[in-house]
């Protein structure tokens, strides 16, 4: 007989559309989540003089491979590829630009159409746009399932709380919700924007301070509904733990519920993301 978590899995492969959604979505992480291997201005690899170096993991001065400045060398520069190659080669990444990398050499005014060296052109600064979509796409996915993961910690805990203890500590946490849902997030957003800086794990955690409450109501439901069950009761009476109670009984049932709204909590994420740009 199957326990519980192989049920689960059982049942989640044999849903077809939700099973190739996860290899499409594992497919663009691994594709995405190495984005200086895969689209990059440095080489992955060069020979010069039977030495090897590694420019996108070290930076190397141009005289290194006999040019004039102890500048780092730019290896989107024909004089620098050219002396590589009179004593050695270059191996590039499958994009030969990065995210932020302006391509000199168009043939037509940037914006530019798709060509061979620009899979899906480039934008009005000619940058070009897959190497963009990479990258954008790995900064918007992991920024996504960290605050997902962050505010479903947060919001669970403090649900449980509630809802486990009930009384004063439900209602006073409750009016807190009430007065922390009625800020301005998105004056406070720019607000903050203005002062300092925005930077990936700032914006990470002053959406955090806002997006935990959605859980909340979810799990407060589910731990007020099943605090009073006969197997909490029993449990109880064992002398067993509120902790262990928690974790071991409650939780697992408040998941079931908890889980359908992970999807669009990550959805909400990346949209915000997005919005703040």
């Amino acid at each position: 007989m199957l326990n519980t978590n192989k049920r689960k899995i059982l049942n989640f492969k044999n849903n077809k559309r939700g099973l190739y959604s996860f290899y499409l979505l594992l497919l663009m992480l691994v594709f995405t989540l190495p984005a200086e291997f895969i689209a990059n201005d440095k080489p992955l690899l060069i020979k010069y003089n039977n030495n090897l170096y590694f420019p996108i993991i070290k930076n190397y001065a141009e005289t290194v491979f006999g040019g004039d400045f102890e500048t780092t060398a730019d290896y989107k520069d024909s004089f620098v590829t050219d002396l590589i190659k009179e004593k050695g080669w270059i191996v590039w990444p499958l994009i030969p630009f990065n995210h932020q990398t302006v391509n000199y050499n168009l043939d037509v005014p940037a914006p530019s159409p798709p060509s061979f060296e620009n899979i899906l052109g480039t934008d009005d600064q000619a940058r070009d746009v897959l190497a963009r979509l990479i990258y954008g796409f790995r900064i918007s996915i992991l920024f996504g399932f960290l605050l997902t993961f962050f505010s479903s910690v947060i919001g669970i805990t403090f649900g449980a709380i509630q809802g486990y203890l009930g009384g004063l500590t439900d209602l006073l946490g409750q009016r807190f919700i009430e007065i922390w849902a009625g800020m301005p997030v998105l004056y406070l957003l720019i607000i903050v924007g203005s002062i300092i800086t925005p930077s990936f794990w700032i914006l990470l955690i002053l959406l955090l301070l806002f997006s935990w409450m959605s859980l909340v109501g979810v799990v407060r439901a589910e731990f007020l509904r099943a605090r009073n069950f006969d197997y909490v009761k029993a449990a109880k009476c064992l002398g067993m733990s509120n902790y262990r109670i928690i974790i071991k009984h409650l939780l697992p049932n408040a998941m079931v519920a908890t889980i359908t709204y992970l999807p669009f909590i990550l959805a909400a994420s990346v949209t915000t993301l997005t919005s703040l740009d």
